[in-house]
């Protein structure tokens, strides 16, 4: 169902729910008053905004959501979503509020400690504070100012210093539009401290046939000698803004994972900033798309130090009338000498009807690095297809084995052998073939 009014002003509506659901905690007020007006200072970007040419984010929220209207509530059981033979602690969110009875925390508190982020702020409003609101940019991001301003939970992750958590955090963004619209803002704080490691899964589904949208801004600061290794898996119907800010200190190891498997309009964006020495960081990603989806990658890496390395492989199939975007960049700035910086997008696109815009981009203001940056756009290799169906090989299945091989080089730097079975599992399952 689509909602249009004549001469609507979308940024005004959004402005009014975010007024009717102020994040009301005193603790964060200076926060919650400068995001708010930084949203109404800045707006909602539009097509002429250079960051959204290719994402009609401005348009999707006008045509099909009414944000004089309350989320409905869910009451959905999210065992069907669950990643099944995987230890970990897990948390749910069902239309952005957490279900406690959904969730478990195995791990020891020695170890880590996981909670709801409102339920930490009022617990522990100094140290929550000290980190919230500090790294991702509500100043000059209009949807990182409506995340900061409104946020009503998210999830609140602390490992303390020599710390290494063997179990994973599952956290579960289950959206239940089955009796209406779902609009949803959470908000998530990751410490790592020295010398510690964690991993993190976030996952988004979703059941029911109405318009759903979903904020979420997750920050993350790594601490010298630290770990984290990230994963985040989008397989819903729903439209998403998603932006994770993670700052790295000295000698720290970062590994991101995105996965844009499903979705209506989708636009990740990933920054990463290098604020010390020895640090390394990988980011992979990969979006299998189809229909009429639309998924945007921004990323941003910001080498400001020396002697760091980053490494960044995007890769995407287009199927149907998809499109997909990638837009990566990397600073270099000129104190960060000594920087190893490589950034490669590839793209197969599968019908006439998809497309890919893809801008890899270098900012480099020092003299002594070694950074590369490319992007390879195409159809899938004939001679190499007519070489499978020469050994005996169906076409559709020669097809199927190219395209699986494109993509599952991702899997092999997954650490997590559970996480990487069900990866493999979603992506030959999109290819529907056993081989």
């Amino acid at each position: 169902m689509s909602v249009i009014a004549a001469e609507r002003n979308i940024t005004h509506d959004v402005a009014a729910w975010i007024t009717r659901n102020m994040q009301p905690s005193p603790a964060v007020r200076s926060l919650t008053e400068q995001a708010t007006a930084s949203f109404n200072r800045l707006g909602l970007p539009g097509n002429k905004t250079e960051e959204f040419r290719h994402t009609p984010i401005y348009r999707t929220l006008e045509k099909n959501f009414d944000f004089s209207l309350a989320n409905q509530s869910g009451d959905i059981n999210p065992a069907e979503f669950l990643i099944a033979g995987v230890d970990a602690n897990i948390l749910v969110f069902i239309n952005g509020v957490f279900s406690q009875k959904h969730s478990l925390v195995i791990s020891p508190a020695s170890q880590i400690t996981i909670t709801s982020l409102a339920e930490a702020l009022a617990a522990n409003p100094e140290l929550v504070t000290a980190h919230l609101g500090k790294y991702a940019d509500h100043q000059t991001d209009a949807f990182a100012a409506w995340n900061a301003a409104s946020w009503k939970d998210g999830v609140f992750i602390h490992v303390p210093d020599q710390a290494v958590v063997e179990k994973p955090v599952l956290i579960y963004h289950v959206s239940d539009k089955t009796k209406g619209q779902v609009i949803t803002v959470n908000r998530n704080l990751l410490i790592v401290g020295k010398g510690s490691a964690v991993t993190v899964l976030e996952k988004f589904d979703s059941k029911g046939t109405s318009n759903c949208f979903c904020n979420v801004v997750t920050e993350c600061t790594v601490s010298d000698n630290g770990e984290l290794n990230f994963y985040s898996i989008q397989d819903d119907t729903a439209s998403h803004y998603n932006l994770k800010q993670i700052n790295q200190q000295d000698n720290s190891r970062v590994n991101t994972f995105t996965f844009t498997l499903n979705g209506d309009l989708v636009r990740n964006n990933l920054h990463l900033t290098l604020d010390g020495e020895g640090i390394e960081s990988h980011m992979y990603g990969l979006y299998l798309l189809k229909g009429s989806t639309i998924a945007d990658n921004h990323t941003a890496v910001d080498h400001k130090k020396p002697n760091s390395f980053s490494n960044e492989l995007y890769k995407g199939i287009m199927d149907e009338s998809s499109k997909g975007v990638f837009n990566g960049k990397i600073y270099v700035r000129p104190q960060a000498q000594k920087t190893n910086a490589f950034q490669a997008n590839k793209n197969i696109l599968l019908t006439n009807a998809s497309a890919v815009n893809t801008k890899p981009q270098l900012e480099i203001w020092a003299d002594d690095v070694k950074c590369s940056h490319g992007c390879t756009t195409g159809q899938l290799d004939e001679e190499a297809l007519f070489y499978l169906q020469s050994r005996g090989i169906q076409k559709e299945t020669a097809r199927a084995m190219m395209l699986y091989a494109f993509a599952a080089e991702l899997l092999q730097n997954i650490k997590q052998p559970a996480i990487a079975d069900y990866l493999d599992k979603l992506i030959r399952g999109r290819f529907n073939k056993e081989f």
